[in-house]
Order: C-alpha cells, then sequence, then structure tokens
C-alpha cells in the first residue's frame, strides 16, 4: 500500500503541462545552483520587456540564469533555444537589473541551466553553461548601456 501511495505522490508531484514544466524547471536549477555554493538572490524578476529567471551570486559575480526545460531532448537540448535574439534580450534585462539595483560597477555574467526530463526517470539531467555568451557574442550595441 505504502509503495502504491509513493507512487501516486511522485507521479502526482511531476510536470503535467508545459507551463508547468517550466516552473518545475526553475526550481530544480535553483536547488541545483545553491548545491553549487551560488546564493540564488531573486528568481522570476520582472521588467516590463521580459523576465529573469535566477538572479544568483557567484563568488563577487552577478549571474543571470535563463533556465530551459524540456521532456527530452529530441532533436536538439534545451540551451540551443537561447538564440542571438534571446541573448540580446536578456542582456538588456540583465543591464536594467544592475541599474536598479546600483550594481553596474559589479562583474556579471549570463549562464543557460538546461533540465531535461524524460517523464520516466525521477531524476532531471542538468546542464549548466558557465559564461554562456555576453554583449560580445551579438552583434548590437551594448546592452547595458540602452534601456
Amino acid at each position: 500500500m505504502w509503495k502504491q501511495l509513493f507512487r501516486y505522490f511522485d507521479w502526482y508531484s511531476r510536470p503535467k503541462s508545459g507551463s508547468e514544466l517550466g516552473v518545475w524547471g526553475e526550481q530544480i536549477a535553483v536547488k541545483y545552483l545553491k548545491r553549487q555554493r551560488y546564493r540564488v538572490v531573486e528568481s522570476n524578476v520582472r521588467f516590463p520587456f521580459g523576465e529573469i529567471d535566477i538572479v544568483a551570486i557567484d563568488q563577487k559575480t552577478v549571474v543571470f540564469v535563463e533556465v530551459k526545460t524540456r521532456r527530452s531532448p529530441v532533436k536538439f537540448q534545451p540551451w540551443e533555444a537561447v538564440d542571438t535574439a534571446k541573448q540580446r534580450k536578456l542582456i538588456r534585462l540583465g543591464g536594467a537589473y544592475l541599474r536598479r539595483e546600483g550594481l553596474l560597477d559589479q562583474r556579471a555574467r549570463f549562464d543557460i541551466v538546461s533540465v531535461s526530463w524524460d517523464g520516466k526517470t525521477r531524476k532531471p539531467e542538468i546542464e549548466q553553461l558557465i559564461d554562456a555568451f555576453g554583449e560580445d557574442d551579438v552583434s548590437s550595441p551594448s546592452g547595458f548601456d540602452e534601456i
């Protein structure tokens, strides 16, 4: 009986829709970053022009983390969904955050955390791309200066 009850709650806690999957992936990413000794400052930071999934501190560096979650990497890895347009947007959001918090003199970087889950196993596969992109990687004026 206990095994059946455990299976029910285990199944119940797993994401069922796309939006639930995204929220679940961000929760997994926060736990992962904390295990990596990051200090998670905020999550789901909203601005009129977008949202930062996670803001964390790694030693003395402000880290903006974009989380991409997929049920399984069928044709591509989750992090591959962060194209140049998304990178530009995240750089702009990062600049707005640093300006709002008075942190323009702090080092900052952009990481991507990919969470892949096949829906059958209990444990997702997590991959972190540290310093995944920066202003030099996108051909646009400085994102930190334009708002």
